[in-house]
């Protein structure tokens, strides 16, 4: 896991609380590192998808100084950088060569029950509602519905980063009552 420290300087004396306490003119030895200094995990992310244009979408939509992106264009790369890294989420595209995202979660589940990987979320992008089905049959934490956006995307990421599941509600068919039950 890719770390960085998280620090800043801070008044030094011994009732920091109290801004009666702090002197007219502070010295040089007045300022110290702060004692609550600690370090902060950046999380990995593995962004799979075939085409350039898709990756670099999603890699702008959660550009951000606390994750590191992998990317990816196949399934097998995918699973290679989940076993050479301290990966925290795959993003897959479903449509990709040989080995789309079903088959890159199906394998992490098969290795995970192995016990070669930790168990890594999956958020899959779909480009139907009727895939839904099959991101569930094959164990993703979560899916995102083409086109993507990017506020849904991070929404996404955000909650399966946090240990939860995310489902996409866009595009979902209306429900329409029919005899009795219409009024």
């Amino acid at each position: 896991m890719i770390s960085r420290v998280c620090g800043g300087w801070e008044p030094n004396w011994p009732d920091a609380t109290s801004r009666a306490s702090w002197p007219a003119q502070p010295s040089s030895a007045f300022w110290a590192l702060s004692p609550r200094t600690s370090l902060r995990s950046v999380e990995t992310i593995v962004v799979a998808a075939d085409t350039a244009a898709l990756r670099q979408e999603i890699i702008g939509a959660l550009a951000s100084p606390d994750f590191t992106i992998l990317e990816v264009s196949s399934g097998p790369a995918a699973i290679e950088a989940c076993r050479n890294n301290e990966v925290d989420l795959v993003i897959a595209d479903i449509q990709m060569g040989a080995m789309g995202a079903i088959a890159v979660t199906l394998e992490l589940r098969l290795e995970a029950s192995y016990d070669n990987l930790d168990d890594i979320p999956v958020l899959m992008l779909l480009d139907r509602r009727a895939d839904v089905f099959q991101a569930k049959r094959s164990g993703a934490q979560g899916w995102v519905i083409k086109p993507l956006d990017a506020i849904r995307l991070r929404r996404a990421t955000k909650a399966l980063l946090a240990g939860e599941r995310y489902e996409d509600t866009s595009f979902q068919p209306a429900v329409v009552l029919v005899g009795d039950d219409a009024s």
